[in-house]
């Protein structure tokens, strides 16, 4: 597969803190990679370096095979930022504030006015292209701002968090526009903290953890790293205590929790968990309302890897 970007022994140091700790990745050309960690684990540090917004200790940075530097302008003409932060003009309209951002890019009027009407058409703005950002709702404003930062179709493009605060019906439409990026053949490299949407896009995830690489492979490849191989879920209502400690020394049983009428038991291994608890609660004569089974998810990896403490 062809390397878009290769990132080889960065190291990103402010004064005593190692805000990146000698990270070494790639890139493939067609990839949605997902790059995941939680607050202050280096995402966007890693990626300001990369583009050459950061001057950074130690390391190099190649993007479509040649060395990034902040005058690499033919580079980044061929790369798109949306940040998490809104980023546009109050005072131009939807229309003229994705022609102004395209315009950095692409000078000529006709070329750039098919570009800017295939954005709209992306994100779904047909509708308000003549209304101003104070006129429009959060979704909308975050699909105005991928719009600008997507409009001179470039073959790299950074989402740092696309999706937060939106509804769902725009959430919905930002992650359909992500799919048809890629299938028209961008390269990408997504943060969020929405796990559930790192499964529906991502081809391969990167986990940082205080400035290094913690995890790396397919969702199907991350889950593997979990201890757990199992969930359980019991809707059970007054559960004594006895019957809480029984289930514990159940065999394979890694934990279990009992709160608000909602039974959840992690096991370590094993394929015939459920009939082994179903066949207790049916000795005990526990009645029950649904009871549920599923494999580990990309959150329960996440947070077993980078622990449940907050994080500033």
């Amino acid at each position: 597969m062809k390397n878009v970007i290769e990132v080889k022994n960065l190291t990103k140091e402010y004064k005593k803190l190692k805000a990146v700790d000698n990270l070494t990745f790639d890139v493939y050309e067609g990839e949605i990679l997902g790059l995941l960690g939680p607050n202050g684990s280096g995402k966007s540090t890693t990626i300001n370096c990369i583009l050459s917004l950061l001057n950074f200790s130690d390391g190099s940075i190649k993007i479509f095979g040649k060395e990034m530097k902040p005058n690499a302008y033919d580079l980044k003409r061929e790369i798109g930022v949306v940040f998490q932060d809104v980023a546009i003009f109050d005072e131009l309209s939807v229309y003229d504030n994705i022609d102004y951002f395209c315009g950095l890019y692409i000078k000529d009027k006709e070329a750039r006015k098919s570009c800017i009407e295939d954005a709209i058409a992306l994100v779904g703005l047909e509708d308000f292209k003549k209304f101003y950002p104070k006129q429009l709702s959060g979704g909308l404003l975050r699909r105005l701002n991928i719009a600008c930062g997507i409009a001179h179709k470039p073959k790299l493009i950074f989402l740092d968090e696309p999706t937060v605060a939106v509804d769902p019906q725009s959430r919905n439409n930002i992650l359909d526009g992500i799919e048809k990026l890629r299938n028209n053949g961008a390269t990408i490299v997504y943060t969020t903290h929405y796990m559930e949407e790192v499964e529906i896009l991502c081809d391969r995830v990167i986990i940082l953890d205080k400035g290094k690489i913690i995890a790396s492979g397919t969702t199907d490849e991350l889950k593997e790293l979990a201890k757990i191989e199992e969930k359980v879920s019991v809707e059970v209502k007054d559960l004594d205590e006895k019957y809480i400690e029984d289930i514990k020394d159940l065999d394979n049983v890694e934990d279990v929790d009992y709160s608000n009428g909602l039974l959840l038991i992690t096991y370590k291994k094993g394929k015939n968990n459920l009939v082994e608890l179903m066949d207790y609660l049916k000795k005990e004569s526990i009645k029950y309302n649904k009871i549920f089974s599923e494999r580990p998810t990309l959150n329960d990896v996440f947070l077993e890897l980078t622990g449940k403490e907050l994080r500033d």
